[in-house]
């Protein structure tokens, strides 16, 4: 008795599974990305963005983000601010190569998202929550957001980049293009 019981459950049991397997929607990073920073004194562009984003509208209990960017790639247009930027006295490229953003959350507003999550920048990490848009495409769809964040929250001193003084405040405009 004991085993046509066991039997009966574990059909049960895979037939639920059957009907409540989810396939995640994944993306892929396009290449016409864009990351953009601005500030009082400096501006420019971060390059080489990877990682995983895994979104889905309808899931976002399921939806997560892991990304990141090169610190060397940052580009202000020009050479002396580039390679200023990346040595010790701002980003420091060779201690720490990446900025890394893990989502811990998203949240639906009404017309766009939330996504929470840790920023690791200079080798300090911060909550931070990123308002985003979500549209979709024939390739695929198109991620838009933006933040504030504070330089010396995360340790990078400053003030002076290159002659020039630089605020602590950047804005950070997202724009990522994905396709499945």
């Amino acid at each position: 008795m004991k085993s046509k019981t066991s039997i009966l459950l574990a059909l049960c049991f895979i037939t639920f599974s059957a009907f409540t397997t989810y396939d995640y929607i994944s993306w892929n990073i396009a290449k016409d990305y864009e990351i953009r920073f601005s500030g009082s004194g400096a501006s420019g562009t971060f390059g080489a963005l990877q990682g995983e984003l895994v979104f889905d509208q309808n899931n976002l209990a399921a939806s997560n983000m892991n990304v990141s960017v090169d610190v060397a790639t940052i580009e202000t247009g020009n050479n002396l601010k580039n390679k200023h930027a990346r040595n010790s006295d701002w980003f420091n490229a060779k201690k720490y190569p990446k900025i890394n953003f893990r989502s811990t959350a998203f949240v639906k507003k009404t017309n766009a998202y939330e996504v929470k999550g840790k920023l690791t920048l200079h080798g300090t990490t911060k909550e931070i929550t990123i308002p985003f848009t979500f549209e979709e495409t024939a390739a695929g769809g198109v991620f838009v957001g933006g933040f504030t964040i504070n330089r010396e929250d995360y340790g990078i001193d400053g003030p002076w980049l290159r002659g020039a003084f630089v605020g602590e405040e950047f804005e950070i405009d997202l724009r990522v293009p994905v396709n499945k």
